[in-house]
């Protein structure tokens, strides 16, 4: 039986912006290999899969073209956004309930026009940490503070140049034991808080055009430098992205849009 599969561009509103993530909607698991094996034909950062539970939650998992991962943000935003483009869910008017490998996640129409989606993740906050071999020399910076998560190691850099001038060495950066590294500073233009790049080649991605999980960790983190808890964050990858950060508690919401490119099935 063909199995459906679709490509959306996350934390966008033009095509071929922002981050693209496969979604593909199952009836039922298929075994890992197989989920492996897909991500590794889509070679997108993440391939979301989304199983649909008798209650209308949502079993979701993620995966790089090389590893799953226990949380990813703009896959999880794509996912929503196929489900209510693709009429798959019907009532776009109610969140969507997800269950992950990081807990309970809630997607839900915001904005103005509701042309957003707001999704409640869990804050994921940094601690200062001794600067690692292979970090700054794989990534060609001086950094102003190193920090690190359970998932991601943080990069404070000097000014929006830096961040944009990086030529990393990814090959030096797969040394590196972490998901992944987020290199950052305060933005340099309005209306934007704080800018990022984010690179996970230890796990098949050289450099995440958006990620919205690191931002579950930059949000705290800019909110107290900045000395506010919404943000408007701004990736400046060359297809970019935006997202709008909120930290409420030990949560953080992730705002932004997105818009369905292709559409199709899997044969195999």
């Amino acid at each position: 039986m063909p199995v459906p599969i679709y490509v959306v561009d996350a934390f966008t509103d033009k095509p071929f912006g922002g981050n693209p993530a496969a979604v593909c909607p199952l009836t039922s698991w298929r075994d890992n290999a197989w989920l492996q094996s897909v991500a590794a034909e889509m070679n997108l950062a993440e391939t979301a899969f989304v199983v649909e539970r008798p209650d209308g939650s949502f079993d979701l998992r993620w995966f790089t073209p090389e590893v799953e991962v226990e949380l990813c943000g703009h896959a999880t935003l794509a996912t929503a956004h196929a489900l209510w483009q693709t009429g798959r869910v019907q009532n776009t008017d109610a969140p969507l309930a997800f269950h992950t490998l990081s807990g309970l996640l809630i997607a839900r129409r915001s904005g103005r026009e509701g042309d957003e989606i707001e999704l409640n993740f869990p804050l994921e906050a940094a601690s200062p940490c001794p600067t690692p071999e292979h970090l700054l020399e794989g990534l060609g910076v001086e950094a102003v503070s190193v920090h690190r998560n359970r998932f991601d190691y943080l990069v404070e850099v000097a000014d929006e140049r830096a961040v944009r001038d990086l030529r990393p060495d990814f090959l030096r950066l797969r040394h590196v034991a972490t998901r992944g590294i987020s290199v950052t500073s305060r933005s340099d233009h309005e209306p934007f808080d704080f800018v990022s790049r984010f690179f996970a080649p230890a796990v098949g991605v050289n450099e995440d055009p958006v990620c919205g999980s690191s931002h579950c960790m930059l949000g705290p983190f800019w909110q107290e430098r900045l000395g506010k808890s919404e943000l408007l964050a701004h990736q400046i990858s060359r297809r970019g992205g935006v997202l709008r950060v909120t930290c409420d508690g030990d949560r953080v919401r992730l705002a932004g849009r997105a818009i369905l490119v292709t559409q199709g099935e899997l044969l195999a």
